[in-house]
């Protein structure tokens, strides 16, 4: 198991509520504010930090507030011509093509990045530090969200989905690795709690072709609240600065519209100012 240093961030994924931790990152490449020794995302949450490894700024806010409203990335009719609802490699083909992402800057910085993955063969988590050249097909794979992306990624003979259906924070992983001083940009507000999935039955006839997963995607609520409790009452050792959107942030998943998207943005910048005070503080 990699050792990390003490200082780590973590950033949670959301699909489109992402926009948030984009914005607070943004803000912390404006003021030049790295104090980390390792960085942990997942899904989203994974794009949102290579952005900022990359030092690239409104890279991934350009990606939420426009390709991602393209309707050749979300379109539910897809899946009737046997396609996927989220089309991840147009995403990825388009973005990478005409954004790029700057890998000189990524192979400069030798601390480990780890993108969090689930074994589609098992419903475990992994959690990757892929070389530059593999970075982008990682964070796909990270994305890859079981239903709405059906196939998984495949890296290295394995097949990989989401990040979020084995370990959506990776809080714990973290702290057993070494890390005693954590900050975690969260997209839900600080008192949500997942609830137990209602169409247990429909995930599992969706599932029926990756049955290892069942069982993950319908458990996930109970990861994703231990998380939140473990980053409430972390150890003895252990300080946790937890970064969240307002009690009243309701931008949804898949959301189409670019108007709350450019205020969860904006709201992230105002938040990455209070971050970087908290962090400093302590």
């Amino acid at each position: 198991m990699e050792q990390v240093g003490s200082r780590a961030l973590i950033v949670e994924g959301g699909a489109m509520r992402g926009i948030f931790s984009c914005g607070i990152l943004d803000h912390f490449l404006a003021e030049n504010f790295s104090p980390f020794d390792s960085f942990w995302g997942v899904s989203a949450g994974a794009s949102n930090l290579a952005a900022y490894l990359a030092k690239m700024p409104g890279r991934n806010r350009k990606i939420y507030l426009d390709y991602s409203l393209r309707q050749e990335f979300i379109s539910p009719s897809q899946i009737v011509r046997g396609g996927d609802i989220m089309n991840l490699d147009w995403m990825w083909n388009i973005t990478l093509k005409e954004l790029g992402i700057d890998k000189n800057v990524l192979r400069a910085d030798e601390r480990p990045f780890f993108l969090g993955v689930t074994r589609q063969d098992n419903g475990q988590p992994e959690y990757l530090t892929p070389s530059v050249e593999m970075l982008a097909e990682t964070m796909k794979a990270s994305s890859a969200l079981p239903i709405l992306y059906r196939s998984g990624v495949r890296l290295n003979g394995v097949t990989y989905v989401d990040g979020g259906v084995a370990d959506a924070i990776p809080v714990a992983e973290a702290i057993k690795r070494g890390a005693r001083k954590i900050m975690v940009l969260r997209s839900r507000p600080a008192h949500y709690r997942k609830s137990p999935p209602t169409l247990n039955s429909l995930t599992a006839h969706l599932l029926k072709e990756t049955p290892a997963l069942i069982q993950p995607m319908l458990t996930r609520h109970e990861r994703y609240n231990q998380a939140l409790h473990l980053i409430d009452n972390p150890p003895a050792n252990v300080e946790i600065i937890q970064v969240c959107p307002p009690n009243n942030f309701k931008l949804k998943r898949l959301s189409r519209s670019p108007e709350p998207l450019r205020k969860a943005y904006d709201l992230g910048l105002e938040c990455g100012k209070q971050a970087i005070k908290r962090w400093e503080s302590k």
